[in-house]
């Protein structure tokens, strides 16, 4: 049955929500193993392996967030011995140790311990109110360095994805580390730092609506992109998994070959605001308002642009106006638009989408 244009209306303003990916695991039995090993670190080892960044804090967009007073109540529990939550960590390829959970508790007493904080709002001992570190009697200092941290790590023997999906089961923060934030800390290499460096440029940001991205959605953009273009041809749903593959295999890759990449990213981002200004990688109507920045669309005019590969001469030389108008009508076509809203990591619609919006493209070239 033809869908009435209520109905198309109402797919625009209440588009359908993926489904949830569930990452089923091709992998064989028996590398299913998880192999961890489970530390009691004191204090002072802890801070000793971060100075010499033998365990590293990722440094996820968002970043540090407690305040002093979630600090300082940490601190205070050290000092009356409550139990402190366990740490895990991730090994990685050089036998450094990336941490996963326990970002907030480690970077405090980091802090702390080099004096970057006085303790306030503590309940137990509101006599330590306002002391640093150094400032604090010896005995105190003696008894917080020699307190132990329950940590475990999963170590780097463990397959990559059980690793991944082990992590999302014990992502136990106040708020949880999505998927790209835990994939740039179990995969930390040259390439992740190349995809965090091209996601925090302001034209990237300005045209995929990112200027106030703190959850790393801009990073999972670029890395996509980066996979989609080396392993399209091989491309699997759930898109997490393919993305954590790509991550994976490529904790390696030479600088290079990530500076290639970069370029290549650059240059397809330069042209798609050249040809379609504003208006790149976002869904608008008629009037040519309520524009929202769409990843599946993203995709498709990136791999477009790459694959069709015209000159800049050729672009300037386009009515722009032309294929904005152009555009306001594919996206009119339920046949497309449905590619970039409906089930957009399903294989066929990947394919679907990109091969139909290059032979878009290829009509202006």
């Amino acid at each position: 049955m033809t869908e009435n244009k209520s109905t198309l209306l109402a797919n625009r303003i209440f588009p359908e929500e993926e489904d949830y990916e569930f990452e089923v695991l091709n992998i064989p039995p028996e590398k299913r193993k998880l192999i961890t090993e489970t530390y009691d670190f004191t204090v002072s080892t802890i801070q000793d392996y971060i100075i010499n960044e033998h365990i590293v804090i990722p440094n996820f967009q968002r970043g540090y967030v407690w305040n002093r007073v979630q600090a300082s109540r940490l601190i205070e529990s050290l000092i009356i011995q409550c139990p402190i939550p366990v740490v895990y960590l991730s090994q990685n390829p050089d036998e450094t140790l990336s941490v996963i959970d326990g970002n907030q508790r480690l970077t405090s007493i980091n802090l702390f311990l080099n004096n970057e904080f006085p303790l306030t709002g503590l309940a137990t001992y509101p006599e330590l109110e306002g002391l640093t570190y150094e400032e604090l009697d010896p005995r105190f200092q003696r008894h917080i360095i020699n307190r132990t941290i329950r940590c475990i790590a999963i170590l780097k023997d463990t397959h990559p994805q059980i690793k991944f999906d082990v992590f999302e089961r014990l992502n136990t923060g106040s708020v949880k580390l999505n998927s790209q934030e835990l994939r740039h800390g179990i995969y930390t290499s040259r390439l992740m730092t190349k995809v965090e460096e091209l996601a925090s440029k302001s034209l990237f940001k300005k045209l995929t609506s990112t200027v106030n991205d703190k959850r790393m959605k801009g990073d999972e953009i670029v890395l996509r992109y980066f996979t989609l273009l080396e392993r399209f041809d091989d491309y699997e749903k759930p898109m997490s998994v393919f993305l954590n593959k790509y991550a994976e295999d490529n904790r390696n890759m030479s600088e290079n070959v990530v500076n290639r990449l970069a370029e290549n990213f650059t240059k397809n981002l330069n042209k798609c605001h050249l040809l379609y200004g504003d208006f790149a990688f976002k869904t608008f109507d008629q009037t040519r308002k309520r524009l929202k920045a769409n990843t599946a669309l993203f995709d498709a005019q990136m791999l477009s642009m790459n694959t069709l590969n015209p000159t800049l001469n050729q672009l300037e030389n386009i009515n722009k106006a032309f294929v904005i108008e152009e555009l306001t009508g594919l996206f009119d076509s339920e046949d497309f638009y449905s590619t970039i809203t409906k089930g957009t990591t399903d294989k066929r619609i990947v394919k679907k989408r990109v091969s139909d919006y290059t032979q878009f493209l290829k009509r202006f070239l």
